[in-house]
């Protein structure tokens, strides 16, 4: 049996993971090995490892990176910290191949003490671009690292192309994060009322995510005080509210929210982590998803839940009918709002197409797993030039 080892820094990735790592546990080809990092094991952001311990997944690895700092310079000792302490954990599992997924500057750190190891490395979701944040250099670094892509559109396939890859090792089998909803059995809004406690039926509601935009650091805490001002001045809606991630100032965006939450209780609420089977009930239920995460964009569209995506964070990506870019002023926050309440456009996007793929990638990435791994791995990759 091959070894795949599979690592998580965040709750988002694990959740899209998730699938994947599920056919990789039951398979009788492959030896699931589980890298367990980062967020998942702070108690600031919900100890988010006991859900997978809950999942049924044995945790081969604990390795903790995070400082309890969200300055450029706490990531970067991050990033140092992980070199360090993901050495020892791959040198104790001596994976045949290691499963990264996205972006993250714990991704590229992972990636980086695999790649210098010499173990093979497969990435989904490379090929993307994030122009409002680090992640877009260490995405494209993390592909440049990697033997197997898989990617969630065409487009992006073709990117990694672009970057020097060989076409017959990069896949486009879709978006991971739309397995779960084709695999999970999604909470009835009765279900979904009684694990948030929040009532679903009265009022417009809207869930939250604000993540930093790392590229412009300056701006980050303006930039919320003027989301915070556009939902105030909204009426008759519910606000629930997950926390921001471990970027830099992201522990600065969630006292805001924390604050807001504070003043406004009947509201809004403010969750630490919703983990994967509530966040998508919650895209299903909810009325309208506000913020700048990648979810709002990939799956929220699934169910034709129309998103505000505020800022650059997400500038470049492919994005479906239901998503309204705004910038980050709260009088155009509040008029894309507006705009994704109103009739017309919620009737609009009723049959528009979807680009992220059929919601099989996890079973297209076994596949391939399978086909690849029968011969062993030639990790002296030669650049591939496009000819134009």
């Amino acid at each position: 049996m091959k070894r795949i080892c599979v690592f998580t820094g965040t709750r988002s990735e694990y959740g899209l993971l998730y699938p994947l790592l599920k056919k990789i546990q039951k398979s009788k080809d492959f030896d699931l090995q589980l890298i367990v990092s980062g967020m998942h094991l702070s108690s600031e952001f919900g100890l988010t490892y006991k859900q997978i311990e809950a999942d049924g997944f044995k945790i081969d690895e604990k390795t903790e990176i995070l400082l309890s700092s969200d300055t450029d310079e706490g990531v970067c000792k991050t990033i140092g910290v992980a070199l360090i302490s993901l050495t020892d954990s791959l040198r104790r599992l001596k994976p045949d191949l290691f499963i990264v997924l996205g972006d993250r500057y714990e991704t590229f750190a992972a990636s980086l003490t695999a790649y210098t190891m010499k173990i093979p490395i497969a990435h989904i979701h490379g090929g993307e671009t994030t122009e409002g944040a680090f992640d877009e250099a260490y995405r494209h670094s993390i592909t440049k690292m990697s033997y197997l892509h898989f990617t969630s559109t065409e487009v992006y396939k073709h990117r990694v192309i672009q970057l020097g890859e060989s076409p017959e090792r990069v896949f486009n089998v879709g978006a991971i994060g739309l397995d779960n909803i084709n695999e999970l059995q999604l909470m009835t809004i009765e279900e979904l009322e009684k694990e948030i406690g929040v009532c679903l039926k009265e009022k417009k509601n809207v869930i939250v995510t604000f993540h930093p935009t790392t590229l412009e650091p300056e701006t980050n805490q303006e930039n919320t005080l003027q989301l915070l001002m556009a939902l105030d001045q909204t009426d008759d809606i519910k606000i629930l509210f997950t926390k921001s991630n471990s970027d830099s100032q992201g522990r600065r965006i969630n006292e805001l929210l924390a604050e807001f939450v504070d003043k406004n209780p009947e509201k809004s609420k403010l969750i630490d982590s919703l983990g994967q089977l509530r966040y998508l009930s919650c895209l299903k239920h909810f009325d309208c998803v506000i913020g700048n995460s990648s979810s709002g964009i990939i799956e929220a569209p699934y169910f034709k839940t129309p998103t505000v995506n505020i800022g650059d964070r997400q500038k470049g990506r492919v994005k479906p009918e239901s998503v309204i870019d705004c910038n980050t002023y709260s009088l155009d926050i509040k008029r894309a709002i507006e705009k994704a309440f109103s009739q017309e456009f919620r009737s609009s996007i009723k049959k528009m197409n979807l680009p992220y793929g059929d919601g099989h990638a996890s079973d297209k990435i076994m596949d391939i797993l399978k086909s690849e791994l029968k011969s062993e791995i030639n990790l002296k990759k030669q650049f591939y030039d496009i000819k134009w």
